[in-house]
C-alpha cells in the first residue's frame, strides 16, 4: 500500500472518485481548508498584536487582538459553510475531433436556503460563481484534446475563499467521467477511393443536381467552374467536383486504400472520407482491418465508423 493511501492523503491531494450520474455530496471528510496568504498575514498580525499587548500590558491592544482572532476563526467556518452540504452531479460528455475542445457537464444543487458566494469550479479554466438559494445549476467544463481515443476529464476541483479571503475551502474530486475522441478529418479533401466504388443495383446516381457528393480527376469536357482550385494550389493535382441529386450510389472506404504513410495519418484521411461521405447523402461501406461495416448512411452508421476509428489499435 503507497504511503499516500495508508494516510488517506490521496484524498487530500487527488480527491475521492466520482460516479458519472450519481450525486455526490461535500461534507466534512471531502472539504479541505488552508489559510490563504492574506490569512497567514492576518495571522502574524493578531500574534504581532498580542506580543505587542503583553510587554506593554495594554488593554487595547489585547482587545483588538482578541476581536480580530474571533474574526479569524470564525470566518473558518463561514468558509467551510460556502460549500459544505452542496451536491455535485456529472453527466455525459459528447464526443469530439482531435483537437477540439471536450465538454464535461457537471450539476451543482445549492440545497439550503442560503445563497452560496464566491465558488469557484475548475477543470483547466476556473469558472467563478454564486449559487442561489435551493437551485440547481449546469456548468460546461472544457478540456481541450489532443489525440484519439479515450479522453478523461481529470481532476475537478471546487472552492472557495468566502467571506474574506483568509482561508480556501476547496473539494478534489476524481471524475471517472470520460469522452471518446474521433481522429481529426484530414484538412485537404481527396477523393473518394475509385477501387472502392460500387453502383447500388437499386438505382444510379442521378448527376446535375446541386448537392455535392465528391471529388474525381479532371476529365476533358468538365466544367471549368467545378475544378477544385484549392486542391491544384496545394499541388495535389486538378480535380473536378461532382454534384447530383438524390443519391442511391454505394462507396467503400477502405483503410487500405487511405492515402498516408503513418497509422494516424490514414485514419485522419479515412474519418474525412466517412464526414464526406455521410454530408454528401451517399450509401458507404466501411473496412478496417478485422472490421467491415456493409454500405449504409446516417447517424447510426455514422457513429458507428467513426467510434472504430478512434478506437482502431488502442
Amino acid at each position: 500500500m503507497q504511503l499516500t493511501e495508508r494516510f488517506g492523503l490521496d484524498r487530500f491531494f487527488l480527491g475521492e472518485r466520482t460516479l458519472v450520474n450519481k450525486p455526490f455530496t461535500l461534507n466534512q471528510r471531502r472539504i479541505f481548508i488552508l489559510p490563504t496568504q492574506r490569512g497567514l498575514g492576518f495571522g502574524v498580525l493578531i500574534l504581532l498584536l498580542a506580543l505587542i499587548a503583553f510587554v506593554y500590558n495594554n488593554n487595547l491592544a489585547y482587545m483588538l487582538a482578541f476581536l480580530l482572532g474571533s474574526i479569524f476563526f470564525i470566518t473558518i467556518l463561514h468558509t467551510y459553510k460556502a460549500l459544505a452540504g452542496l451536491i455535485i452531479q456529472e453527466g455525459q460528455a459528447t464526443a469530439v475531433f482531435a483537437g477540439e475542445a471536450a465538454g464535461f457537464s457537471v450539476h451543482i444543487t445549492n440545497p439550503d436556503a442560503v445563497e452560496r458566494q464566491h465558488v469557484q469550479l475548475k477543470l483547466k479554466i476556473a469558472e467563478h460563481f454564486n449559487l442561489k438559494p435551493n437551485s440547481k445549476t449546469h456548468f460546461i467544463l472544457y478540456d481541450l484534446t489532443e489525440k484519439r481515443g479515450w479522453h478523461p476529464a481529470g481532476t475537478l476541483t471546487i472552492s472557495s475563499t468566502y467571506p474574506l479571503g483568509l482561508f480556501r475551502a476547496w473539494s478534489p474530486i476524481r471524475s471517472n467521467a470520460k469522452t471518446l475522441v474521433y481522429p481529426k478529418p484530414a484538412s485537404q479533401q481527396i477523393p473518394f477511393p475509385e477501387t472502392g466504388t460500387t453502383q447500388n443495383p437499386k438505382g444510379q446516381f442521378k448527376k446535375g443536381g446541386d448537392e455535392f457528393y465528391g471529388l474525381q480527376s479532371y476529365q476533358a469536357g468538365d466544367s471549368i467552374r467545378h475544378l477544385d482550385w484549392k486542391a491544384y494550389a496545394k499541388g495535389l493535382g486538378l480535380y473536378s467536383k461532382q454534384y447530383g441529386g438524390e443519391s442511391s450510389a454505394e462507396i467503400w472506404l477502405d483503410y487500405g486504400h487511405a492515402p498516408g504513410q503513418s497509422l494516424e495519418e490514414r485514419l485522419s484521411y479515412l474519418c474525412r472520407w466517412v464526414v464526406d461521405a455521410e454530408q454528401s447523402g451517399l450509401s458507404y461501406g466501411f473496412v478496417l482491418p478485422g472490421l467491415r461495416l456493409e454500405p449504409a448512411h446516417g447517424s447510426a452508421h455514422f457513429q458507428k465508423c467513426l467510434e472504430a476509428l478512434a478506437l482502431f489499435n488502442l
